[in-house]
Parts: C-alpha cells; structure tokens; sequence
C-alpha cells in the first residue's frame, strides 16, 4: 500500500471517527447507557490517535525507507478495525463477549508503533 492509500486510509478513518463522536454526544445520549457511552468515546478516541499515527507513517515513508513503515500502518489500520470495531459493536449491542476481541486490536496498535520506532532507529539512505 504506497502513501497515498495510507492517507487515505487515515483521512477515511478521521471521518468515521468524527461522524462516530458527533453520533455519540448527539443521538445515543439519549439511548446508551452513561457505560456504554464511554465505551463509545473509547472508541472514537483510539480511532482518532490511529488514524494520526497512519497520516505519520504514510508521510515518512519517502523519508525513512523502511520496510517497517507499511507494516507499522497495516498493524495500525488492524487496530483500528478490531479495537475501535469492537468497542462500537459493544456498546450499540450490549453483548461483552465483543469485549473479548478489544485486546486483539490493542496488541496490533501496540506493535503498529514498535514498528514505527524501529524504522526511526534503522538507518536510512533518506534519512536526513
């Protein structure tokens, strides 16, 4: 996946995550529980950062060339899938046993920004 389609992944997930926060504060206030709310905001707020950390990684691809860089922005994109996935599935059904996959999505952000440390610390041809 060159940079473009990681900015347009990233670009894509702000506005989900942006749509998500509106819908939230707006319309399931009235229908979630204060719990499940927060549930909801834990979503949007890691679908945000993530999607940040996928708008950096496809931007310092032309300047750090590293093979960690795709794969950082792949473990980062699953994480927002499962983690953030999970969590509004939860919240909008009820069903914990959702919750049970959350951690999945935590270990690929996790090892989505070890990636991303490990292309800062490799030396590079581009790195100026």
């Amino acid at each position: 996946m060159p940079e473009r389609r990681f900015i347009f992944a990233a670009a894509s997930n702000m506005l989900i995550a942006v749509a998500c926060g509106a819908f939230g504060a707006h319309a399931l206030k009235q229908i979630l529980s204060s719990e499940m709310l927060a549930v909801w905001q834990t979503a949007v707020h890691y679908q945000m950062v993530h999607a940040l950390g996928l708008l950096a990684v496809a931007l310092l691809m032309p300047r750090l060339d590293s093979h960690w860089l795709p794969r950082a922005g792949y473990c980062m994109l699953a994480g927002i899938v499962i983690f953030s996935g999970s969590l509004y599935a939860l919240a909008l059904s009820g069903n914990r046993l959702l919750g049970a996959i959350t951690p999945i999505g935590g270990l690929a952000f996790l090892v989505g920004w070890a990636m991303l440390a490990c292309a800062a610390c490799r030396p590079s041809e581009n790195l100026e």
